[in-house]
């Protein structure tokens, strides 16, 4: 990072400032990149500190066309083992990403590759940010009530890391030091072990819709994250928190899992809920090994939620994203 930003010694303190606080140790990027420090041992970025000519947006969507089955197909065969269906079960395929898109899509790939039926339903959630798996949660519990005995299956593949971009300012320095790449597969079915779906709210702060936004650059994607969203969403929580109360009935909820949108964005939402850290712990667990990775973090969260073997009882999931949006999903253990 100090050299694709060209910094001097005073601005790499400060790089290595955020770092430190930024309660990640590790992150992961399909760009073998990101382990070299001599430019001339890049293979996707230029052999040159100045990064030029600088990759185009469509060099970064090859990279994802090229690589998000691999991990998709982890993903879901790691999901579908663990659920104890087979392939051929599967009804519905619903495919999240705000990362990477192209036609036809993954979810073809995914389908004549894994061998799952021809005739399934197939959506497409793409470029709703971090909280867009708690959209295909709801999708696919919709569409279970629909045809009871539908089993979608769920995958979130985000390439974050792609869209690096080299401009030394606010947004990047935020966005590049918290965000990494991951894929998360979930199967949704009336029957089953596993997380019961009890309830779901959605919710838009429009004072914070200039301070997180997504939008397609010509060289990748580009990220407005300001400094300003923990305390925005803090203050947004405060406000309909009768409201939250009144829905889930939080007072009597113990445990939580918030999307690790970054540190801060965990302590405030804490703060706001009067919950300690041992509550929300997943969400810190995640951020520390995965950083922030878009929609597929809080698979990731519930995953952990699932395998803790002294947890029962309601868990109360939170997620957010451009617009400000809030996404909230109560869960049964």
């Amino acid at each position: 990072m100090q050299i694709a930003h060209g910094l001097d010694a005073v601005e790499s303190r400060k790089l290595r400032f955020v770092y430190k606080h930024s309660g990640i140790s590790s992150r992961h990027s399909v760009l073998e990149d990101f382990r070299f420090s001599n430019p001339q041992e890049f293979r996707f970025f230029p052999k040159n500190k100045a990064l030029e000519p600088f990759p185009s947006t469509k060099d970064r969507m090859d990279v994802f066309r090229n690589q998000a089955f691999d991990l998709a197909q982890e993903a879901i065969s790691e999901c579908l083992k663990g659920a104890l269906v087979y392939p051929n079960e599967i009804t519905q395929l619903i495919l999240v990403s705000c990362t990477g898109m192209f036609a036809p899509g993954l979810e073809l790939e995914i389908i004549d590759k894994m061998n799952l039926r021809p005739d399934l339903e197939r959506y497409a959630i793409h470029f709703m940010g971090c909280y867009a798996s708690f959209n295909a949660l709801r999708l696919a519990d919709r569409i279970c009530d629909a045809a009871p005995e539908s089993k979608v299956l769920i995958v979130s593949v985000e390439l974050c890391t792609i869209h690096f971009q080299k401009a030394y300012n606010e947004d990047n320095l935020l966005a590049n030091a918290i965000f990494g790449d991951g894929a998360a597969a979930a199967i949704v079915c009336k029957e089953g072990k596993g997380l019961k779906i009890k309830k779901y709210d959605s919710r838009v702060f429009k004072e914070g819709e200039n301070d997180m936004a997504w939008s397609i650059g010509d060289f990748g994607f580009e990220m407005k994250l300001s400094k300003y969203v923990p305390e925005l969403l803090q203050n947004g929580l405060e406000k309909i928190m009768e409201h939250l109360e009144s829905s889930y009935g939080i007072s009597n909820i113990e445990n939580f899992a918030v999307h690790p949108g970054g540190k801060q964005i965990l302590q405030k939402v804490e703060d706001a809920f009067g919950i300690s850290k041992v509550q929300n712990l997943p969400s810190h667990e995640v951020l520390e090994n995965n950083g922030n990775m878009s929609s597929a973090t809080i698979l990731f969260v519930l995953k952990r939620w699932l395998e803790s073997k002294n947890k029962i009882g309601d868990l109360l999931a939170l997620g957010f994203g451009p617009g400000l949006t809030l996404e909230t999903l109560l869960l049964e253990k």
